[in-house]
């Protein structure tokens, strides 16, 4: 059961799936940044490159990424609730071109229900430096998002 919600406001996407796992499952999953090729939906992912291993508020990790050329974002986790809820906001390395472009929210909401738990995920770019360019990639970001929640139903059944 895929079900995308479109009530929120144009700067976010959300959509959830119920997997048939627990949510201390998928949260270990999501907080191990070296994992998150596995599970990455966009293809984008490339390669966790630097910072924490096992990630709690406040957490630094480094991902190469490729979307035509390949770049490298620095993620801080700004949302952390063991097993519930983990968010994390991306920006370039550099600093001065991080001012200028970045900002998108990546959040994880976990809540248990019959048969697993309900996952939701959510493209959050209402604090995004650059809004006017990230908007038009909210329905290609939306079927990516769907196609990650696939996969990290695929990857715990394995």
């Amino acid at each position: 059961m895929v079900h995308s919600d479109d009530a929120h406001s144009k700067d976010m996407v959300t959509v959830e799936r119920l997997i048939p796992a627990s949510a201390a499952m998928i949260f270990d999953l999501l907080a191990d940044p070296a994992r998150h090729t596995e599970i990455d939906g966009s293809g984008s992912v490339r390669d966790a490159n630097s910072g924490a291993t096992k990630l709690e508020l406040g957490s630094k990790f480094g991902m190469s990424m490729k979307a035509g050329i390949g770049y490298s974002m620095q993620n801080t986790i700004i949302e952390f609730e063991q097993d519930r809820r983990i968010a994390w906001q991306t920006r370039p390395p550099n600093r001065v071109i991080g001012m200028a472009i970045g900002g998108r929210i990546w959040r994880y909401e976990l809540e248990p229900a019959d048969g697993g738990t309900l996952v939701r995920e959510t493209w959050d770019i209402t604090q995004e430096q650059v809004k006017w360019m990230v908007r038009p990639l909210a329905t290609k970001t939306k079927a990516a998002m769907e196609k990650t929640l696939e996969r990290i139903e695929q990857v715990l059944k394995a």
